[in-house]
């Protein structure tokens, strides 16, 4: 529990009802790289909130993302004025499209400095507002406890996203006024309109097999398996969008893993039997959509918090309201579908041939994979006999790293829970991210599947590690560069191109740096060596500490369905296949 600073009022500086209100949320930890103003420090030194002194302001962007994420509240992150802000810009961008409450605040040049030429000088807000929700600047003291208010309540409420407060410098060390009492932060959870609800409900009864689509808005909103029940009380298979991973139990009978881009044969053409799409806390993004239907051809009922997420492309019908209190009020509505036994059985046939083509994979990967070559599948084998159940997975968006995404080769099982990088996939969001959803889920394993591209991203930040111990098992994919560009890349030029964007010679893996600055690390280049490494690696994790483990993989070894990028997603003639 974070201790409320002791200020009598009124607050001494900005800075110091800042801490206040932090104290009030319950925020356990604050990310960052403060500017020349060093009094938010100052006003935490006497807590026991723990401040990350990032090394990038990127980095801290992504980890209070994770943190968010994570834990399903509001995480804070503090940078100087000017180029400090610019640098963070990206990190807004991922936790906009992730819909993580975070709130940015940020110094601001002194109102009598503004348009003088002053040092750092920018338009901060002009420049942040296409990232956030929202953007205010503060000039009076007596604006600030509001300003701080209605940033968390725009950040946690309807479809959550960051928030930025600008603390203009002079009034850094005026007196600020104490609210009689902060309000009350926690999220309104609104429930849908009845009308609507009972609209929807019965397309729902309708519908002879509709399927689920569960995505990250339905995150933290699964208490108790009510999707599973639900998707039980309709016989439908249960799907997830990347960012929806974590929320339904992975190892439920009705569960077909992830949609669009991710899905396989078999399970890929229930969406082409389909006849309704109930989608859950998603946007219906491109990746989550790829492969489906013509958009005409499947109806869909889409269930999200904020307006800003509509999408009315398909035919169907729009709920505005909390996934929980929707599917709550569907399953008290609903008895049936009228085909739920027929079409829970065409999915229990789907899921047996998937387990069954994932098996010949497997022995067909041993028959031609060199004895003792690290594989991927190999890897994710390996963390899921040495790592306990309730594993958190945050993991980067490269080629090779996507493996897990690709089910059955990596289960969230039902205690289990994921990270992954929204639809913008900046990298080394994941490296980054990890850190902060250990710091918010301090008892829970937290895994971190990166590349060693995304991982070098990060590299910058290791000495961060080593000042704040956070219990990460880092599990670094070695192919000696970016993976998906080297395959782009030679599908247009060839095997024996002049450019390149992997390294031939990999002799020292960029994530031994960790082992320099005294953190555990172990390189694997052989795969009888990854059940060892990778228990010794969780038994440091375990106690507190980091742990990096470097698995020496090669650039050919992709997963299934993705053999041949075409820019963005594998070849159209190639997913055509996929889908039979």
């Amino acid at each position: 529990m974070t201790h409320r600073p002791t200020f009598k009022p009124p607050f001494p500086g900005a800075w110091f009802a800042v801490a206040d209100h932090l104290a009030h949320l319950g925020v356990h930890a604050v990310f960052g790289l403060p500017g020349d103003d060093m009094d938010l420090l100052a006003a935490l030194e006497e807590s026991n909130t723990t401040v990350v002194l990032c090394r990038d302001q990127r980095n801290a962007l992504y980890m209070a993302t994770g943190h968010a994420l994570a834990q399903g509240s509001p995480a804070v992150c503090v940078v100087g004025k000017g180029p400090a802000l610019t640098n963070a810009l990206t990190g807004l961008l991922e936790a906009r499209s992730a819909a993580a409450p975070v709130v940015l605040l940020a110094g601001g040049t002194a109102l009598d400095r503004l348009g003088t030429g002053a040092f750092q000088e920018l338009d901060q807000l002009a420049a942040v507002r296409p990232f956030v929700k929202r953007a205010e600047r503060v000039d009076r003291p007596e604006q600030l406890p509001a300003a701080l208010e209605r940033a968390v309540a725009t950040a946690v409420n309807g479809t959550p996203g960051p928030v930025y407060l600008e603390i203009a410098e002079q009034i850094g060390a005026q007196g600020i006024p104490r609210p009689v009492a902060w309000r009350d932060s926690r999220p309104q959870r609104l429930a849908p309109d009845e009308e609507v609800l009972r609209a929807s409900a019965e397309r729902i009864a309708a519908a002879r097999r509709p399927l689920l689509l569960v995505g990250g808005g339905a995150r933290h909103r699964n208490e108790g398996g009510a999707i599973e029940r639900f998707a039980e009380l309709l016989g439908a298979p249960v799907f997830v969008t990347a960012s929806g991973r974590g929320t339904v139990a992975e190892d439920h009978p009705l569960y077909c893993g992830v949609s669009g881009l991710y899905a396989q044969e078999p399970v890929a053409r229930l969406w082409h039997r389909a006849d309704l799409v109930v989608a859950l806390g998603s946007r219906l993004e491109e990746t989550a959509t790829f492969g489906w239907p013509e958009r005409d051809a499947l109806p869909v009922i889409q269930v999200v918090a904020g307006e800003d997420s509509v999408v009315t492309a398909s035919p169907g019908l729009n709920v505005l309201g909390d996934v929980a209190r929707t599917v709550a009020g569907w399953t008290a509505a609903l008895a049936t579908c009228p085909g739920a036994r027929d079409w829970a059985e065409l999915v229990r046939e789907a899921r047996s041939e998937l387990f069954e083509a994932a098996a010949k994979r497997a022995e067909q990967a041993r028959l031609t994979v060199p004895e003792g070559a690290v594989t991927v599948a190999r890897v994710l084998e390996a963390i899921d006999r040495a790592v306990p159940e309730d594993r958190i997975l945050v993991q980067e968006n490269g080629l090779q790293d996507m493996w897990s995404y690709f089910y059955p080769h990596w289960t969230c099982r039902s205690a289990g829970g994921s990270i992954v990088p929204s639809e913008q996939t900046p990298l080394g969001f994941g490296v980054a991210a990890a850190f902060g959803a250990a710091l918010a889920e301090p008892e829970r394993p937290v895994v971190a599947l990166a590349g060693d591209g995304a991982f070098n991203v990060f590299r910058g930040e290791l000495p961060t590690l080593a000042e704040i111990p956070a219990p990460v098992l880092y599990v670094v994919l070695d192919n000696g560069g970016y993976g998906w560009l080297q395959s782009n890349l030679e599908r247009v030029c060839g095997s024996h191109s002049r450019f390149a964007f992997a390294a031939a010679d990999r002799a020292t893996g960029t994530a031994g740096q960790a082992r320099d600055l005294g953190l555990w690390y172990r390189r694997v280049e052989r795969a009888e060596e990854l059940d060892e490494v990778l228990t010794a690696a969780w038994i440091e994790c375990s106690v507190g500490r980091t742990a990096v483990v470097e698995a020496a993989v090669t650039l050919g070894d992709r997963p299934p369905g993705v053999d041949e990028p075409d820019g963005d997603f594998p070849s159209p003639a190639q997913q055509q296949t996929n889908q039979g």
